[in-house]
């Protein structure tokens, strides 16, 4: 089953807003088996709107979701450019005028009433024939088939469309589609410290598509995914190679990133973690925090940017910073086992290190980075040398950090 997305929205297609939409909706399609054949990002144009629509749907998707423009303004034109593409009318659907009403009331009021009640009956403007999808702010959205295909209309803000996606995949017409692709959900698997051209020289041989098999392969930091489908004998063979050839670098099997692997496995431990940050300024930290119920095995964290923090909070030793300087093995362990004191939990992972673009010297080079894990059996630091921008150098020292906290925690 295929799947198309319109993305629309001038300041996503100049730039000024990223998409948050489309990698979304398509990693939720992929997941329940359906095929993505493209994304396309448009902007407010209501003829460009239409003109994209009518091009998706001229190559016939099963399921074609658009999102964004359903709001109450002047450049909120998206119903009226589907319905044109779909080749309908529009028309103002009942329920949905006293579904956006009663949404609007929870809403203080900052227009006068006839300007919101016009708002009212534009947002509740869709194809004649097509089924509201409730709004979880105040844009319905729409459900309507045109040819083979069924058209789901979703509103732009990422947790209202989020909110309506999951309202619409129960409707039976776009489940229907959906769930017909169920039995193609891929197997996805993460490898930690396996590159990718590590990895395609492994498989060359094996050929996986002689095997029936479709193997999808993207670089994170620090990590390898994989998805593999269809799921059955062939899949197990290749999943098996792959544990021969990579011994140990498989850390997830269904799909769960490292950090909701690190809470498992404190969880089983009954045990908590604590992190201490530099150059990573919170964002390993905030990693562990995304898992609902982290409260239950993180403790808390301590961003140190200056030698003083790190000094009066982490309790880093005045001559071991002036001693070594702060970018280096010896304050990464007293951060380490700093955080565990201050803290009070069982583990900590503390990061110290360059991120440029400034900062480097011959000795110590940007990309240079210290991470040190502490836990009942001491504290243990590593030396890395990254490339590449500022963000990548902490994406993947984060990312390093992590894999390294979770080998302490299973090993």
């Amino acid at each position: 089953m295929r799947a198309a997305l319109v993305v629309t929205g001038t300041e996503v297609l100049e730039g000024r807003v990223q998409d948050e939409n489309g990698p979304a909706l398509a990693a939720v399609l992929t997941e329940c088996g359906m095929r993505m054949s493209r994304i396309t990002v448009v902007g407010d144009s209501r003829a460009e709107i239409s003109g994209v629509v009518a091009d998706a749907l001229a190559s016939s998707p099963d399921l074609l979701v658009i999102t964004g423009g359903l709001g109450p303004t002047h450049d909120d034109r998206t119903m009226e450019a589907v319905a044109h593409a779909a080749g309908v009318a529009v028309e103002v659907h009942p329920a949905a005028l006293d579904m956006v009403r009663r949404a609007q009331k929870a809403v203080p009021a900052r227009v006068p009433g006839p300007v919101r009640e016009r708002g009212a009956h534009k947002q509740a403007t869709l194809p004649v024939g097509a089924t509201v999808i409730p709004p979880p702010g105040t844009a319905p959205g729409a459900v309507l088939r045109a040819g083979a295909t069924v058209i789901v209309v979703l509103p732009g803000p990422p947790w209202e469309c989020m909110a309506a996606w999951r309202s619409a995949r129960g409707m039976a017409e776009v489940a229907s589609v959906v769930g017909a692709g169920a039995t193609t959900t891929p197997l996805r698997l993460r490898l930690a410290g396996v590159v990718e051209s590590e990895f395609i020289d492994a498989t060359s041989d094996d050929h996986p598509e002689a095997q029936g098999l479709v193997v999808g392969v993207c670089a994170r930091p620090a990590e390898l995914e994989v998805t593999v489908r269809p799921r059955g004998v062939a899949a197990d063979v290749f999943v098996a190679d792959l544990d021969r050839r990579f011994p140990g670098a498989i850390f997830s099997r269904d799909g769960s990133e490292v950090e909701e692997v690190i809470g498992r496995l404190l969880v089983a431990r009954g045990q908590a973690v604590g992190t201490a940050e530099s150059c990573t300024g919170g964002s390993i930290g905030a990693r562990l925090t995304s898992v609902p119920g982290s409260s239950a095995w993180y403790a808390g964290g301590v961003v140190s940017y200056s030698d003083a923090v790190k000094a009066e909070v982490l309790r880093v030793p005045g001559a071991v910073l002036s001693r070594h300087g702060a970018v280096s093995a010896d304050v990464a362990a007293a951060m380490a086992t700093g955080a565990i004191a201050v803290l009070g939990c069982d583990w900590s992972v503390s990061v110290s290190g360059i991120a440029g673009p400034g900062g480097g010297s011959a000795t110590k080079p940007v990309g240079l980075v210290y991470v040190g894990v502490a836990g009942p059996g001491g504290v243990e630091v590593r030396e890395h040398h990254l490339h590449g921008d500022r963000e990548r150098i902490r994406l993947r020292s984060s990312a390093i950090a992590l894999h390294m906290l979770r080998t302490a925690l299973a090993g």
